[in-house]
This record gives C-alpha cells, sequence and structure tokens, in this order.
C-alpha cells in the first residue's frame, strides 16, 4: 500500500526530473560548406556528470535512443590493432532529397572527456569523415563541444546547403542533447530503494 508521503515524495521526484531534463541546452550550432566538405560545431551543455555523457556517446548498441535517425548501429570487429569498429546507418529527408547514409568509423577515445571518430571511407558514403567531442565540466552539469567534418561521397542537391542543414541540425540536435543528457542523468542516478 502507497502511503500519502511517499505518494509525494514519488510525484515530486517525477516533477524533479521533468524539471532538469529541460536543463539542456543547444547554444550554438554552425555549419560551413567548402571544396565539397561539411564543417559543423556544436555547442551544448548538458546537466549531467561527463562520465555518464561519455558512457551514452560511446554505447553504439544503444544510439537509437539518442534520435530515430539511427536506423542500425552497433559494434563491428575492431581493427588488427584493437581499435574498435563502430557503424551506424541513418536515413532522413530535407524537404523532398532523401538518403541513407552509412557510417563506418574507428572509435578512439580518452574516457571521460574526449571522443573522436573517423570514417574509413571504403565502407562508408563517405569520401571523408571525423567527429570530435570534448566533455568539460561546468558548474554542475558538462560542457560539449562537437566539431564534425565529413565529405559525402553521394549527390546533395545545392537546396539542401549549409544553411538548411544548420536549421535541421538546431531543431533535432536540441532534442538529442535532451535525449543524451536525460540517458546520462539516468546512469547516474542512483537505483531507488524499493520498498
Amino acid at each position: 500500500m502507497i502511503t500519502l508521503a511517499r505518494a509525494a515524495a514519488l510525484f515530486g521526484s517525477v516533477i524533479i526530473a521533468a524539471w532538469s531534463a529541460r536543463a539542456a541546452t543547444l547554444d550554438s550550432v554552425v555549419v560551413t560548406y567548402e571544396d565539397g566538405r561539411y564543417e559543423l560545431v556544436a555547442d551544448a551543455y548538458m546537466d549531467a556528470p561527463r562520465e555518464a555523457i561519455f558512457l551514452v556517446l560511446t554505447d553504439y548498441d544503444g544510439f537509437g535512443r539518442i534520435s530515430s535517425a539511427y536506423k542500425e548501429f552497433g559494434f563491428l570487429d575492431p581493427t588488427p590493432e584493437g581499435t574498435p569498429v563502430v557503424f551506424t546507418r541513418m536515413a532522413g529527408c530535407v524537404l523532398v532529397f532523401c538518403v541513407s547514409m552509412r557510417r563506418v568509423e574507428r572509435l578512439e577515445a580518452q574516457a571521460p572527456g574526449f571522443i573522436r571518430t573517423v570514417i574509413l571511407p571504403e565502407q562508408s558514403d563517405f569520401r571523408y569523415g571525423l567527429a570530435e567531442w570534448w566533455l568539460e565540466p561546468e558548474g554542475t552539469g558538462t560542457r560539449v563541444t562537437y566539431h564534425m567534418a565529413m565529405e559525402p561521397d553521394f549527390w546533395v542537391p545545392p537546396i539542401v546547403g549549409p544553411w538548411m542543414l544548420q536549421h535541421r541540425l538546431q531543431r533535432g540536435g536540441a532534442a538529442a542533447v535532451q535525449r543524451i543528457e536525460r540517458l546520462a542523468q539516468e546512469l547516474s542516478s542512483p537505483p531507488a530503494a524499493a520498498n
């Protein structure tokens, strides 16, 4: 039987969790394009410890929890030197242009503050690709800086230029930042005691 005090505490926890989930902010997204190569720099704040954010961002088996754009994801066999290899297949549309993109990447990480992936072009839909995450403690949370450079190995219509990509990434990126924060908060929260 649930007591009134326990119900009030549970309700308060739900309200606090819901309020905390809105603490994530995507402060800036800048997309540039030059000579067939796109670059993206994003800056965000998440109200979660960087160790937990690091775990979320390196859990390729769970990437579908970050965004529904990820249709396939996971780990492949490591390189002969033992470097982890990951893959993602994303699908999405901008206006009437729809594409499915496969990325196979080497994963290089230094816990808890740095993650880098380097695209293996021979197994990907990109001629070049590099992504880096820097996770720095800030107040009670983490400042996250993301830099990505990519050169698609498929045709991108001129109408889907940097402005359109920036607009889409600001919308979708804000939701992804909130999901990453929520997943990291779940990882870092102590389990509730059963009564």
